[in-house]
């Protein structure tokens, strides 16, 4: 079930790092990682965010604010509580 769970969050994170473009609104993004992934919750999209915050930050720096930017919004919303990385 971690596994299913880890590929699920890999899979949002790698659309994330397709579509965010530098001064990309976060609910944009949002919306348009939930037209690829319409089961994702605000929770799997943030953590694939910062997925994709972690792995990009040493290869791509331009997008990493936007990145960054939709996984503190998706956080936000959630409420600090509800988002951890425990399993």
């Amino acid at each position: 079930m971690q596994n299913k769970k880890l590929r699920e969050i890999e899979d949002i994170a790698s659309t994330i790092r397709d579509l965010a473009v530098p001064d990309m609104k976060p609910k944009a993004l949002i919306d348009a990682v939930k037209q690829r992934h319409p089961k994702a919750s605000k929770k799997e999209i943030a953590r694939a965010a910062f997925l994709s915050v972690i792995l990009s930050a040493e290869y791509d720096p331009e997008n990493t604010q936007a990145l960054h930017d939709i996984a503190m919004e998706a956080r936000d919303e959630q409420g600090d509580s509800e988002i951890s990385m425990d399993r």
